[in-house]
């Protein structure tokens, strides 16, 4: 993405609906007066005087031990410097997202308007009785020391300056794992460290804590080494004070023989030949973002024997912080750890090592396009997308609080407690990323058939840049071109075609041969030459037509058009699969406790018990595709006959009975109400017999297409669970038609399915 689009997207982005990235929700009901009365006067005040008896209280009365405080003055921000407090405060606010998304924590971001060390601390110490911990923020060194060193003494909840330590605990872990791999021993290995900041001095000293020797540490700042003759160190750079190479040495010459290279300074200031001369099997960390130290292509060119991590994602061995301070803190809070000590530090380094020599689940090969990842030069750190980081960093921070005695709720049970955190993160993002992942494995032509529409462009841009499809444009091209610059959308030599206005000699025979193909498939069904031609002027025609003919692989319509006026080109065009009898519709919503599929939601208004059992079987296919293994429930108003008539009840009963005869060994059962497929501790307690006992449902089948309808809208709406679909199931090629007025998003998302589908169909 050019700097242009990522400006507007990214200001847009931050501006669209509530302002900023964050927003805080209840967590109690308030639906009426009692509730409130028991939230606020005279309720209240009972865990206030329960608290003011025993402060521990708090702890299971307020928001405290889930909560913690991001604080910054602005004063060392990303690589933007001083910029302020407000300036700061989105990227304050995008840290508080990264612990919500990766760890189930709340917190408050707080920009402080000073630069005076002794007023931080003040400012901070007095809100100590809010939060469950600090983390502190892109402060500028030296201050950052002290005030994280001042804060850790005087405050009894956990205090962490991620900048100074995350980098370190990551990194940490990737060198122990990369030495080990070229059999080389840390107290023996020569470490030269480019960059004498906050990070480079905290990931320095976790490195000397490891086993590194610091007579074998040279550290340079932007005046060069960190040497005895130098009169103008500041901070803690005296602490890495070394005297055993001239004062004048460069970091070339320092390079030399070198085990390890340490990069936290800037980009490109190492080249090819700066590398050369390190020691066989050396290990580069370049870990400047976005450019590093040296390029991944230039490093491994020059030195094919070095193992490589930067902070980019786009490379192998991402030292990223999101490995660490979420998982950090949720172990901290979860033991109420008056501290982080170098004992949680270095049981989050090992833990983060230990992972990395594990069997890779499949989600995580997936995510990054079945790549089989192993414990090797290209993999000594876990990734961000694996799910296990929050189950084996945070007890392993647990643990070793409590080991180093500084927890005051020691757990009891680990495996209930892993249980318990594997449940915070449930999976309502899960199914985007398999989406997207999938999509990536093999790049399909997606024609978007409503290409005059700035949302429908913006997602061909996303989806191009982020290899999900290769868009094609149906619209009048001037129209398209004119949207495309009013709104800085680049789609760098993307395809658009006016099937009213052919542009050469090309496209007015495919308009020939597409129209012969029409009428032949169309003329015994009363279609004329004159009809064919007028039709596939049309784009949803003309779109269906390029599916057919294999000019495209995909196609997404329906965002500006009622939905049988896409869907209908489509059925007479392509058609659905040999077996299918009726083509339907599915929807899916993201809910904390996983994906809800729903079934016939845009389509089919009379059913047959038959119809719906092939309608669980078209659902039950597309769901395996997103890698979720289907549980099936027949829903309507009556449990397992307890209404025992009623057109609806009986439909569901017996079309459980056709499921329960064609596929004995599947999770499906019904006829049954909603709340008893979703809620697993009452159908266990009222019909323990059920096949979905112990399983909460995850495809719901409704008797009609307004129950089914109701339902997707309702949900999506007043419960504002995210939404993607329509799915169309059944077709004999990969067409899917976008609800009206569908976000960029849920366009990306669609033009996934699509692409997947394609996939399948091919």
């Amino acid at each position: 993405m050019d700097r242009k689009s990522l400006k507007e997207e990214a200001l847009q982005y931050h501006a669209k609906g509530r302002p900023g990235k964050i927003e805080v929700i209840p967590s109690k009901e308030t639906a009426n007066q009692r509730d409130l009365s028991l939230a606020y006067s005279p309720g209240v005040a009972e865990p206030c005087l329960a608290i003011a008896q025993d402060l521990s209280q708090v702890y299971n009365y307020t928001a405290k031990g889930n909560l913690v405080a991001v604080i910054s003055n602005g004063t060392a921000v990303l690589g933007l410097g001083d910029i302020g407090p407000e300036a700061g405060k989105p990227v304050m606010e995008g840290k508080g997202l990264l612990f919500k998304i990766y760890a189930d924590i709340d917190c408050f971001d707080l920009e402080l308007n000073t630069k005076n060390v002794d007023e931080f601390v003040r400012t901070v110490k007095i809100l100590e009785p809010t939060f469950g911990g600090i983390n502190l923020e892109d402060i500028s060194a030296p201050d950052c020391f002290e005030i994280e060193e001042r804060l850790k003494k005087e405050l009894n909840i956990p205090v962490m300056h991620d900048d100074q330590h995350g980098t370190a605990i990551i990194s940490g872990a990737a060198l122990q794992n990369a030495l080990e791999l070229v059999g080389k021993d840390i107290a023996k290995a020569k470490i030269v460290v480019n960059g004498a900041g906050a990070s480079a001095i905290s990931c320095t000293r976790i490195y000397i804590a490891l086993g590194a020797k610091k007579e074998n540490v040279f550290m340079f700042d932007s005046k060069g080494l960190i040497h005895p003759d130098r009169h103008d160190l500041d901070g803690k750079k005296p602490e890495f004070i070394n005297g055993s190479l001239p004062a004048h040495t460069s970091l070339s010459e320092a390079l030399q023989g070198a085990d390890v290279f340490i990069g936290l300074s800037k980009g490109n200031v190492l080249n090819q030949d700066m590398i050369k001369g390190m020691a066989a099997d050396c290990i580069i960390f370049a870990m400047a973002n976005p450019t590093p130290e040296i390029s991944y292509e230039d490093a491994t060119t020059a030195r094919p024997d070095c193992i490589m991590a930067t902070g980019r994602s786009d490379y192998p061995n991402q030292v990223n912080n999101v490995l660490g301070f979420p998982f950090i803190f949720r172990g901290a809070l979860d033991v109420r750890a008056s501290e982080i000590n170098e004992a949680m530090k270095l049981a989050a380094v090992k833990a983060l090592a230990d992972l990395a020599k594990k069997p890779v689940p499949d989600i995580v090969n997936l995510a990054y396009g079945n790549v089989d990842l192993a414990f090797g030069k290209d993999y000594i750190i876990p990734k961000p997308v694996d799910p296990r980081l929050i189950t084996t960093v945070a007890p392993a921070v647990a643990q070793a609080a409590m080991e180093s005695g500084v927890a005051q709720h020691p757990i009891k049970d680990w495996e209930v407690y892993k249980q318990e955190l594997a449940k915070r993160m449930g999976n309502d993002n899960a199914i985007s990323k398999i989406i997207v992942t999938k999509a990536r494995q093999d790049v399909k032509r997606v024609v978007f058939v409503d290409a005059e529409n700035v949302s429908v462009l913006k997602a061909a841009q996303v989806v191009l840049e982020e290899k999900i499809a290769f868009p094609i444009l149906l619209g009048n091209v001037e129209r398209v071109h004119h949207l495309m610059e009013e709104h800085h959308i680049s789609i760098p030599n993307v395809r658009i075609i006016d099937p009213k206005q052919p542009k050469n000699e090309e496209e007015i025979e495919v308009f020939k041969l597409y129209k012969n193909h029409f009428y032949e498939k169309r003329h015994r069904k009363g279609l004329t030459q004159f009809e064919a031609d007028d039709l596939l002027q049309n784009r949803n025609y003309y779109g269906a037509m390029m599916v057919e003919m294999g000019d495209a692989d995909a196609m997404i319509g329906g965002l500006t058009q009622k939905f049988p006026y896409t869907v209908k080109p489509a059925l007479q065009i392509i058609g659905s699969k040999p077996g299918v009898k009726k083509v339907a519709g599915m929807h899916i919503l993201l809910t904390k406790e996983g994906p809800l599929f729903l079934a016939d939601t845009t389509i089919n208004h009379h059913l047959s018990p038959d119809d719906l059992a092939d309608i669980a079987e078209l659902v039950a296919e597309e769901v395996e595709t997103l890698n979720v293994k289907p549980r099936i429930a027949f829903v309507t108003y009556s449990n397992f006959g307890s209404v025992p008539k009623g057109e609806s009840a009986m439909m569901m009963r017996e079309a459980t009975r056709i499921m329960h005869q064609r596929h004995p060994d599947w999770i499906v059962d019904g006829e049954m109400q909603v709340h008893m497929a979703l809620n697993t501790e009452i159908l266990s307690q009222f019909y323990p017999f059920s096949k979905l006992n112990g399983h909460r449902a995850n495809v719901l089948i409704f008797p009609n297409l307004s129950s089914a309808n109701i339902s997707y809208n309702l949900l999506s709406q007043a419960a504002n669970m995210y939404m993607i679909g329509p799915v169309l199931l059944g077709m004999k090629k990969s067409v899917h038609i976008l609800q009206l007025g569908a976000s960029v998003r849920q366009i990306v998302d669609m033009v996934g399915i699509a692409a997947i589908d394609a996939q399948r169909k091919q």
